[in-house]
């Protein structure tokens, strides 16, 4: 290199050096720290904010507020920092708040937010162990072998765990990609080799799933791994299947089948499938079907001794998915597959030299995913701050908090509940002026429907409180016994929630009621 090669070199690293710094993150000074300390901070206070939204804009409004250009030349941090505070935070919703009582889980769990961070900082690639992630790999085993245990699985000893094919499971972001793998599993059970020779006969690849309440995962699964959108739906009682009518489906489908979804708590009711029946019906059919459980929201029962009963017979059954993000306070997104037999990944792995062929290299074992960062931090260390005692306290404080609202629903002259709470979400129908609950006919139910819609749209626009919607068959005939409804849901995860914030809700649900009403009249 000669010298006016030296002098560009050495102006670019100059000239780069002082773009860093602008920037503030110049190595040598306290300005990236005390940004990450300000981020720290602000999360924190954002999740401590009992408001859902700190500003409501519409979504077009929102589209041109923040597609922007990128500027030609650098920001500082703290410049970018106070653009996200001002334009961005403001807008993003809050599931901490004890307003919001809609979906899922809130996220901040203390030890569970310093293992978030913790993993972001320390950058383990979980596709290697020996240089990736030395230590994050057992961290993860462990995390695996927790959830199997509380699941009823079997674990090998510890002296037995030689390498990831003798874990049982995989760690994945969420409950979709872990159906996904599950479908995989099914398939290659069904028709070994598929792996490498591709779908040859897809008309023995279907899965049965319980109609009308069923994930969207299974027969989006089902297209991705070439099975093709084979779902046969059965009917259901009470948000279970119907065990008839799943036993007559399994002998008239025979050879078709490749594999049975049952919901330990499906996404809408939570209503929790009598496990053990099904899978002694199915075995009694075919014992070679597939069995999968999606306990997304089900795990929550593991938890406790009060609930366990409640899923008894899952450990019967091929794999189960659970998403520790739902229901255990886990920032988004953590999942994890389990299988019952830990031999049965081998058949879904693939080779790459580019991921060591060592003996725990999970890379080895998780499809659609090559680089992972360390998601099973977060839960290990709030698994272990709250131990089995605390994680069945948190369980059983969310069914009393259930059983508190339906309590309240049940006593409201205008609400009616559709489901039997077995977890912790309480859905239900507000019903206008006039209505009375059971044998609606077509007007009436049209009323219930638009009404519900209507409160929905209007608690949405407003952004102080939040309740979910979905459709849903009537399967108890609360309204009319298989009509599809609109209902509102409660959910008890949040640890700020109190009876005040129930009875609350309720009256701004009466508020809204009275107002689209006037408005309507």
């Amino acid at each position: 290199m000669n010298n006016s090669e030296n002098r560009a070199t050495g102006s670019a690293v100059a000239v780069g050096a002082t773009q860093l710094e602008r920037a503030g993150f110049d190595p040598g000074s306290e300005a990236p720290i005390a940004l990450l300390h300000r981020a720290v901070d602000v999360g924190l206070r954002f999740k401590n904010n009992p408001e859902i939204f700190g500003r409501r804009m519409t979504t077009c409004e929102i589209r041109d507020t923040l597609l922007t250009d990128l500027p030609v030349e650098p920001t500082r941090g703290e410049e970018v920092m106070s653009e996200f505070m001002d334009r961005v935070l403001p807008l993003c919703k809050n599931e901490a708040s004890p307003r919001f009582m809609g979906f899922g889980d809130t996220g901040d769990d203390p030890l569970a937010l310093t293992g978030s961070v913790l993993a972001a900082l320390t950058q383990q690639n979980m596709i290697n162990q020996s240089f990736d992630s030395p230590s994050a790999t057992f961290v993860e085993i462990s995390v695996l072998r927790w959830l199997r245990d509380l699941l009823g699985y079997r674990n090998p000893p510890v002296d037995d765990v030689r390498t990831v094919w003798d874990v049982g499971g995989m760690i994945t972001p969420g409950g979709t990609t872990s159906n996904t793998v599950a479908m995989m599993l099914a398939r290659e059970a069904k028709a070994p080799g598929t792996m490498q020779t591709g779908v040859t006969d897809p008309g023995r690849l279907a899965v049965v799933v319980p109609k009308g309440i069923g994930h969207y995962s299974v027969k989006a699964a089902l297209t991705w791994i070439g099975c093709g959108a084979q779902v046969i739906e059965v009917d259901t009682d009470g948000f279970r299947y119907d065990k008839p009518e799943l036993a007559r489906t399994l002998r008239e489908q025979g050879d078709r089948v490749m594999a049975v979804v049952a919901y330990a708590g499906d996404s809408r009711t939570q209503t929790v499938e009598d496990l053990r029946a099904v899978h002694d019906l199915v075995r009694a059919v075919d014992s070679n079907i597939w069995l999968h459980a999606d306990a997304c929201w089900g795990l929550l029962a593991a938890f406790s001794p009060a609930l366990r009963h409640k899923i008894d017979g899952i450990a019967q059954f091929d794999s189960i998915t659970v998403d520790p993000h739902k229901i255990m306070a886990v920032p988004y997104g953590l999942s994890a597959l389990l299988v019952r037999e830990p031999a049965a990944v081998r058949s879904i792995s693939t080779y790459s030299d580019l991921i060591m062929q060592e003996d725990f290299a999970f890379g080895q074992v998780t499809p659609f995913l090559g680089t992972k960062g360390w998601m099973s931090l977060k839960l290990w260390m709030m698994m272990l701050g709250r131990g089995r005692s605390g994680l069945a306290e948190l369980a059983d404080h969310r069914c009393h908090l259930v059983a508190k609202f339906a309590s309240l629903v049940d006593a409201h002259p205008r609400l009616v509940r559709l489901n039997d709470p077995d977890l912790a979400a309480v859905v239900f129908a507000y019903l206008p002026a006039g209505i009375r609950a059971g044998g609606l006919d077509e007007v009436g139910l049209a009323r219930v429907n638009q009404l519900n819609l209507a409160i929905h749209e209007r608690m949405l626009a407003e952004g102080h409180w939040h309740l979910h919607q979905f459709s849903l068959p009537d399967d108890l005939g609360r309204l009319r016994k298989g009509a599809v409804v609109h209902p509102l849901r409660f959910m008890a995860n949040n640890p700020g929630l109190t009876e005040s914030h129930m009875h609350d809700v309720l009256a701004y649900l009466d508020h809204l009621a009275s107002d689209l009403e006037e408005q309507a009249a």
